[in-house]
């Protein structure tokens, strides 16, 4: 779901977006690991931190961070010293650990980095994660479960991407119903009060399809509106 309340942090990251970007990612479980491995294959300069000298190895020897340091991070001039507060975007990723995830993040914003994006483990984590500065806090776990859920219920929908609590923009598979009816006939903004942005054919989607195009069961469609006419789809 886009959190409207975090609109300010991304368009500040756009105003940022000509200057060459460095980030640092703290924690490196999964997550953490995840997120660094992305920024560099994406060809960002990646400083990886963590208190584990496992860890840190492992990310030097996989090729994942451009420079990687053990330390403790609850420690300011531990983060100063490894040039952690000279980058341009911080990502905490100590989720599992509130009171150093807390600290960290808390150090980080006073150090002056622009942007801190911290991983959070519960709501309650979450919210200090705010209140000590965090400009954008992320919850995977809670994500990741309530697309598992929607996934379950309703397996026609393949993508979901929520606007907010009542709106999303879905792809869907092409129900029984509409195979080999165009879009002209279904008329999706009268039957069902949505409106089809791009249906697939031959592997790729077709952006704004002609309205004469058939639908074939087994391709898939992009429909927005709201969930409550979503889930009228006879998916």
């Amino acid at each position: 779901m886009v959190n409207l309340s975090s609109l300010s942090f991304f368009h500040s990251l756009r105003l940022d977006s000509g200057r060459n970007k460095q980030f640092a990612v703290i924690g490196l479980g999964r997550f953490g690991r995840a997120v660094a491995s992305t920024l560099s294959r994406q060809g960002y300069d990646v400083l990886c931190v963590d208190s584990d000298e496992e860890r840190v190895a492992q990310v030097l020897s996989d090729n994942i961070a451009t420079h990687a340091r053990q330390l403790d991070s609850t420690q300011p001039a531990a983060l100063r010293e490894a040039g952690v507060f000279e980058q341009d975007t911080v990502i905490v990723a100590i989720g599992n650990y509130v009171q150093e995830s807390i600290i960290t993040t808390l150090n980080v914003k006073e150090g002056g980095v622009p942007h801190v994006v911290a991983k959070a483990s519960s709501e309650v984590h979450m919210k200090l994660l705010k209140k000590v500065g965090a400009d954008h806090v992320v919850f995977p776990e809670h994500e990741c479960g309530c697309a598992l859920a929607q996934s379950l219920t309703r397996p026609g929908i393949l993508d979901r991407f929520e606007l907010d609590p009542d709106n999303s923009i879905v792809e869907v598979l092409i129900p029984d119903q509409f195979n080999g009816k165009s879009i002209a006939d279904l008329q999706l903004r009268n039957s069902y009060g949505l409106n089809l942005l791009a249906v697939s054919r031959d592997g790729k989607f077709e952006i704004n399809p002609d309205p004469s195009a058939r639908l074939q069961k087994g391709s898939a469609m992009v429909v927005i509106g709201s969930n409550q006419d979503i889930n009228r789809l006879p998916i």
